[in-house]
């Protein structure tokens, strides 16, 4: 029996307030919703996000069984390596499956990458399909180096330690002339966002990209020395508690 085929699913970025058709349609490629409602098994970083998603999808077209039928099993950062090779074994029996993120595109900045190595190790096909992705969004709106750019995860939280990172990311971007992108949990943005403009050179570049493809969605590109004037000013972007993608050129 041939294996089945590993689709990795792209999700929405975040709720709005739009109708389901609306939200599905403005982000997510009508042939990807075809394959995903297709499917009866899902691989998710989070089931009850993945279970918004289905009932999304459920919405604009039918699903290929009932919503609380499908099989969702969760593979996140705290899986073992050990639990992977169960993950996989419906597809290596037959079945497509859906590798599926919380937010954004599968296996970027998302556990599931370890998963779509071991399907290519077990001669299961992989097939990525076209969706949102915050990190290219956020590359193509800044304005800086869409050529080369690097992708960084979390800096750390100690305040030193984020100083010193970011000193050694703007002075790797000053170098390659390269852009470099991280993140942060939501209600810590605030904190970033000050480190980096009283860290980086006045000249360094600075975007805070938010809310993408969504409502409330602001890209903002200035210096570093531009953002601690605003920052002095009580004129903080709106983005508390919110997603936000940070990029910096030196």
């Amino acid at each position: 029996m041939s294996p089945g085929t590993l689709y990795l699913i792209p999700n929405t970025l975040g709720d709005s307030d739009a109708a389901p058709a609306e939200r599905l349609h403005a982000v997510i490629p009508q042939q990807v919703q075809i394959v995903s409602a297709g499917l009866s098994y899902f691989i998710a970083e989070n089931a009850k996000t993945t279970r918004a998603f289905l009932s999304l999808l459920k919405a604009v077209r039918p699903l290929a069984l009932p919503l609380q039928e499908i099989r969702i099993s969760e593979l996140n950062v705290n899986t073992p390596a050990a639990a992977l090779p169960a993950l996989l074994a419906p597809l290596l029996a037959g079945c497509d499956g859906g590798l599926i993120s919380e937010a954004g595109v599968p296996a970027v900045a998302d556990p599931g990458a370890d998963l779509v190595r071991l399907a290519h190790q077990q001669g299961v096909p992989v097939r990525p399909l076209v969706g949102p992705s915050s990190l290219l969004l956020a590359v193509m709106g800044s304005g800086l180096n869409g050529q080369s750019f690097a992708f960084n995860g979390y800096l750390p939280t100690d305040a030193a330690q984020r100083a010193k990172r970011i000193k050694t990311l703007e002075d790797r971007s000053r170098q390659e002339r390269q852009t470099q992108l991280f993140i942060e949990t939501p209600y810590r943005n605030a904190a970033l966002l000050e480190a980096l403009s009283a860290v980086c050179q006045p000249a360094t570049q600075i975007c805070v990209a938010t809310d993408l493809t969504l409502p409330g969605e602001t890209i903002v590109t200035r210096t570093a020395a531009k953002w601690k004037s605003a920052l002095q000013a009580g004129k903080a972007p709106d983005f508390h508690k919110k997603p936000t993608v940070f990029l910096l050129l030196a």
